[in-house]
């Protein structure tokens, strides 16, 4: 018997045997039962549906961590539409081409952020503007009373709460659902142009969130911290693994270590998510404070992007008491492929060499290490290829981007998706990333394009030459560095061009050095040489995976 893989399931589960159990506590500290978040999202389903949402449309929501994104996922999933997150650190000018790819019915936004598109309505085809709360949004206080564009001709932006109001609490009219159904549209930071839009089907984010409650053992009696960003691959599949299996979200809007290990000991916190830069703000704050890092529940941190220095990972099992499970992958890829969560092999070997790999291949997932002609690497840990996997949790597709799947697919080996990361494999088939072959720098948790920081730069009337590579940083484990060459004439300075930079980009994505030289080098044929540039400011530092 074929039962369909739909995400819809985890909440439906949830709802039917823990429809009792607190769910979600939002930021403020509110609760909601799974029953009564089953309410909510239904509340909103039908409200979608009344502003015209039908299977395929597209909803965007622009969203700190928050109880509503959770609603707001499942409420157009239970619809066939597609749920489509953004990155709320962009720019104004940022969301300008991702609303336009993405064409959504409906957008919804937290008052805080929604003034980043204003600039965007009656440019686009949106037909209907959703905020969280409207009254902060037209420049009341956040918490009072929503209104909503009903009640005054002036106001732009109907209110999420007033809207689940007016909205019934029964399931919504059935659609007809596919595991095969697009369920979400996830868009890369755009390494190599315009941000591409990556396509995920029910049965994709099914399947990644059975492999990733699988390896970092979710039970039904774990709490998780939001302290990640949900916007990320819709939350590492914690919105649906979880929830299917019966635990509690709590949410963290905007990460504070003090109120991390609050709520920890508050609400006996069992997981957590952390960047490297994360883990290392936490250690700075509790040798400082010195607190309790722990309710009842011994907690568990899963760690990804850069890997974690070694000290990092000691640190944090020895003077937090956390155990670290680290893991890789990429937006594409569910995002988990590898994990090195294994009690046999890390007891078994060095633990914090292990630990800091990004390991073997998850559950029903493959792995391989291929050179230029897609040929196996030797297994000796020295030989470098790049990174490709097959498995049920790799997307489907890019949005509206047929010749870059194209690409993804069928570069160096056919029906096989291409990382674009360069690693080793050893004997155990455990691989370790040692450079990238697109110019991405992750920093914080955060990937950034350096050929987009560079294309900025290079705005600049005084530059004539620059590259962006990646250097290490003490608290966000690498951070742009820009080389630049000016005219011979120029006074620009650091300062100006970090500024020059920080009116057109992310913050995050600007540079935070910026050093002036007379030439940078160079190929035969003019391609400047990073691999030099970044080898004198890495040298023998792990972690150079620029």
């Amino acid at each position: 018997m074929k039962q369909p893989l739909l995400t819809t399931d985890y909440l439906d589960r949830a709802v039917t045997l823990f429809g009792d159990e607190i769910g979600v506590i939002a930021d403020d500290g509110t609760a909601f039962t799974y029953a009564e978040l089953g309410e909510r999202v239904d509340r909103l389903s039908n409200a979608l549906q009344a502003r015209g949402v039908e299977k395929g449309d597209r909803v965007a929501l622009l969203s700190p961590n928050s109880h509503y994104f959770i609603e707001t996922l499942y409420a157009t999933m239970q619809l066939g539409a597609l749920f489509v997150p953004l990155n709320v650190r962009l720019q104004p000018a940022e969301y300008d081409y991702l609303v336009d790819d993405c064409d959504p019915t409906v957008l919804i936004a937290d008052y805080e952020y929604a003034g980043k598109l204003e600039h965007l309505k009656g440019d686009q085809g949106v037909e209907s503007w959703i905020a969280y709360d409207a009254a902060a949004v037209d420049g009341g206080e956040a918490g009072e009373p929503g209104r909503s564009s009903s009640d005054s001709s002036d106001v732009d932006w109907d209110d999420y709460e007033t809207v689940l109001e007016n909205s019934s609490p029964n399931a919504p009219d059935a659609v007809d659902l596919s595991e095969d159904d697009d369920a979400t549209i996830l868009y890369t930071s755009g390494t190599t142009g315009d941000p591409k839009g990556v396509v995920h089907t029910h049965r994709i984010q099914h399947y990644h969130a059975l492999i990733h409650a699988h390896h970092v053992e979710f039970e039904d009696d774990d709490t998780i911290l939001w302290t990640s960003p949900m916007f990320h691959i819709n939350g590492w599949g914690h919105i649906y693994g979880l929830t299917g299996i019966g635990g509690t979200h709590v949410i963290l809007r905007d990460f504070d270590p003090g109120t991390v290990f609050e709520r920890i000991r508050e609400h006996d916190v069992s997981f957590l998510g952390g960047a490297p830069t994360v883990l290392n703000m936490l250690l700075e704050y509790h040798d400082e404070a010195d607190v309790p890092t722990s309710g009842e529940k011994p907690v568990r941190v899963e760690t990804a992007a850069s890997p974690p220095p070694k000290q990092t990972i000691r640190r944090t099992e020895d003077e937090l008491g956390w155990r670290i499970i680290h893991a890789y992958g990429a937006t594409e890829t569910g995002p988990l492929i590898t994990t090195s969560n294994s009690r046999r092999k890390i007891e078994g070997g060095d633990t914090y060499d292990i630990i800091n790999k990004p390991g073997f291949a998850t559950l029903n997932t493959k792995i391989r290490v291929v050179d230029e002609d897609g040929e196996d690497v030797p297994r000796d840990d020295e030989t470098k290829g790049e990174v490709v996997a097959r498995g049920n949790q790799v997307l489907d597709r890019y949005w509206n981007k047929p010749a870059a799947t194209e690409r993804a697919f069928h570069d160096r080996v056919d029906d096989w998706f291409h990382t674009g990361d360069i690693a080793t494999i050893d004997e155990h088939e455990m691989i370790t990333i040692v450079d990238r072959k697109k110019d991405i720098i992750i920093s914080g948790g955060e990937n950034i394009s350096s050929i987009e920081v560079q294309d900025t730069i290079y705005d600049h009337p005084d530059v004539r030459m620059a590259a962006v590579i990646a250097v290490p940083h003490e608290k966000w484990g690498e951070t742009p560095k820009a080389l630049v060459v000016t005219d011979d004439d120029s006074e620009l300075t650091e300062d100006d061009l970090i500024e020059f930079t920080r009116d057109k980009l992310a913050h995050y994505k600007c540079p935070t050095q910026v050093e002036f030289r007379d030439t940078l080098p160079q190929t035969s044929t003019g391609k400047i040489q990073k691999f030099e540039l970044r080898e004198e400011h890495w040298n023998d530092t792990a972690g150079n995976v620029n």
